[in-house]
C-alpha cells in the first residue's frame, strides 16, 4: 500500500524514533508498504518518520543511483549498490573523506542541496528478520543511510546548510509546510 510522505515542518520529522521489537505488529507489511512507497515516489531511500511513524526503521536501495546513472565517468566504491532494511540502526563510526554530494529529501520536494558527509559508515542493526548485524557501507551506500540515519535522530539534511543558505531558502521550506509545493506522489502536512 503506498503511504503519504510527511511533508517538512510536522514535528514527527524532529523527533528521535523510538526502538522497535520484533512483534511489531504488522511490520512486514509495514516494510512493504515502505518499499511500494519509496519506489512510488522515486526515493532511493525511506525513514519511519516520514510516513507517521516515530519508531527507528528505514529502508533503502543504492542500487537505484547505480541503474539511473548517466555519468560514467565517477566510480563508486559500492557500485552496483545494495538494497536493504535497517531496523533500531546505531551508527558506531564514521570515516574516511568528506564529501560533497546534491541530495534531496521526499519530505522536503524541490529542494537539493550539496551536502558533506563522510564516505564510511559503520553500524549495528537489525534486518527484517531480527537479525543483528554490525557492517561498514561506503560511498552512495553510505551516504543514503546517514541521510535516513538522520531521519530517525529527527535531523534533516537542510540542517547541514550555512545559516545564510538555509534563510535564503526559507520562502521555500514555508511553502512546502503549507502544502504549496507540487508533487507527483501522496503527500501529508501535519503539525
Amino acid at each position: 500500500m503506498i503511504l503519504p510522505i510527511v511533508a517538512y515542518g510536522a514535528t514527527i520529522l524532529r523527533k528521535i524514533s523510538l526502538p522497535i521489537a520484533a512483534d511489531h505488529a504488522q511490520l512486514d507489511t509495514l516494510i512493504e508498504s515502505m518499499w511500494e512507497t519509496m519506489y512510488e515516489s522515486n526515493g532511493v531511500g525511506l525513514a519511519a518518520p516520514q510516513i507517521n511513524k516515530n519508531i527507528r526503521l528505514f529502508v533503502m536501495d543504492s542500487a537505484q543511483i547505480f541503474a539511473n546513472r548517466e555519468e560514467e565517468d565517477e566510480v563508486y566504491p559500492d557500485a552496483p549498490g545494495i538494497k536493504k532494511v535497517f531496523i533500531n540502526a546505531k551508527v558506531l563510526e564514521t570515516g574516511g573523506k568528506e564529501w560533497m554530494y546534491n541530495e534531496g529529501c521526499l519530505s522536503i520536494p524541490k529542494i537539493r542541496e550539496d551536502i558533506t558527509r563522510f564516505e564510511t559508515v559503520t553500524l549495528s542493526y537489525m534486518d527484517e528478520k531480527f537479525v543483528q548485524h554490525t557492517e561498514t557501507f561506503n560511498g552512495m551506500t553510505a551516504r543514503i543511510i546517514l541521510h535516513e540515519y538522520d531521519h530517525i535522530e529527527g535531523k534533516l539534511f537542510i540542517d547541514y546548510l550555512k545559516p545564510l543558505r538555509r534563510k535564503i531558502l526559507q520562502g521555500k521550506l514555508n511553502d512546502i509546510s503549507k502544502g504549496k509545493a507540487k508533487v507527483d506522489y501522496k503527500m501529508i502536512l501535519l503539525k
